[in-house]
């Protein structure tokens, strides 16, 4: 049974390419590969060919588990999602009680997390407990580092 997972129609379409060049770009590349081996001679003995098989199988496997994330993938209509709380593909600003810093971050998918982008994980630490929280609420969160509260300032979409 494939779990739910709630995803950007750009996310979404990025899974999809994925899946894609995989199945038809990847896939026919490593049989071509073991063709090409199993051509050679013996095959007890051919490295190229032991390779070629093992290739093939860590590639099905990625697809497989693509193929489950991808049937349990469901799109977020942004325009549907309330801003009076945190929830996935929420804009939160957010302050560091401890250091005064102030950050903003937007809940995304595990798939689409690029803290460089300041996209987090809604199944991070820091996503986790933003998860419900209202505009001047204090969110203690469990990080590596200790226990941090956060304030948050200023919930978007």
């Amino acid at each position: 049974m494939s779990t739910v997972s709630y995803y950007t129609e750009e996310g979404l379409k990025k899974l999809k390419e994925e899946l894609d060049h995989l199945k038809f770009v990847e896939r026919p590349s490593i049989s071509q590969q073991i063709a090409e081996a199993r051509d050679k001679g013996d095959l007890s003995e051919n490295a190229e060919y032991d390779a070629a098989k093992e290739a093939q199988g860590m590639l099905e496997m990625k697809i497989a588990k693509l193929e489950e994330m991808y049937s349990g993938a469901r799109v977020i209509d942004e325009s549907q999602l309330d801003t009076d709380k945190v929830l996935a593909l929420s804009i939160v600003k957010i302050k560091n009680l401890n250091t005064k810093a102030e950050m903003t971050f937007t809940l995304v998918a595990e798939t689409e997390a690029d803290i460089k982008t300041g996209k987090i994980s809604v199944n991070s630490p820091i996503g986790t407990g933003l998860l419900g929280k209202k505009v001047g609420e204090i969110a203690e969160i469990q990080v590596p580092a200790g226990l941090v509260k956060f304030e948050i300032l200023e919930i978007s979409r």
